[in-house]
């Protein structure tokens, strides 16, 4: 394995234990959710060029037009949020009241 897939990996790793564990603000979930999607997006980017296929060439657009949309939606369920429950820390939401 080169340094370049280790470094990707490990920051695919590091952005998913972040998300796991540090769960205190929505805003950081959701930071963790877009560099697990860049880190993605940027294998998914090395991957075509490193074997000299040009069938997977349309993937990292196809990724990137998904990860606009889940940073859109993301955003908007953080002003809901914020405008419903005067915060965005996670342990105030609550699906059972909803």
């Amino acid at each position: 394995m080169s340094l370049m897939h280790l470094s990707f990996y490990s920051a695919f790793t590091l952005s998913g234990l972040g998300l796991a564990f540090h769960r205190t603000h929505l805003i950081s979930a959701l930071l963790c959710l877009e560099s697990m999607m860049l880190s993605l997006y940027v294998t998914l980017s090395i991957w075509p060029a490193e074997n000299q296929a040009t069938t997977f060439t349309l993937m990292p657009i196809l990724m990137l037009t998904f990860s606009a949309c889940e940073a859109g939606t993301g955003l908007a369920m953080l002003v809901a949020s914020t405008r419903t429950h005067g915060s965005d820390h996670l342990h105030n939401l609550n699906m059972l009241q909803c």
